[in-house]
């Protein structure tokens, strides 16, 4: 049973940090692209960042470009969002999400990804 299990969400105050994870398990990890992905109430969910199956290839929304950072430890089974600069629009619940790839890219992880976290919440207050 796969299962992705994200954590490390809060409330901080506008210009904070805070660094979610998600774990896996119950799937061969370095074969996914993995991706994260937040919803604000009365929003579509959207794409935050993806990172490709060796982390060697990211990408970031405009939204967020500059200010957080995707990274994954493939011996931990876990993908991580540091953000910082945090504003009152990040606010949402923050999703990661796995798409198999058969190659070293990123960019699966923008169409649905095959399994989802439960997602974790954060919210800025300005």
């Amino acid at each position: 049973q796969v299962q992705l299990v994200e954590s490390g969400g809060g409330l901080v105050q506008a210009g904070g940090s805070l660094r979610l994870s998600c774990a896996a398990s119950g799937l061969t990890f370095s074969d996914f692209a993995l991706g994260w992905y937040r919803q604000a109430p009365g929003n579509e969910r959207e794409f935050v960042a993806g990172i490709s199956r060796t982390g060697g290839s990211t990408k970031y929304a405009n939204s967020v470009k500059g200010r957080v950072t995707i990274s994954r430890d493939n011996t931990k089974n876990t993908v991580y969002l540091q953000m910082t600069s945090l504003k009152s629009e990040d606010t949402a619940v923050y999703y990661c999400g796995g798409k198999q790839t058969p190659s070293e890219i990123w960019y699966p992880v923008l169409s649905p990804p095959d399994y989802w976290g439960q997602g974790t919440q954060v919210t800025v207050s300005s």
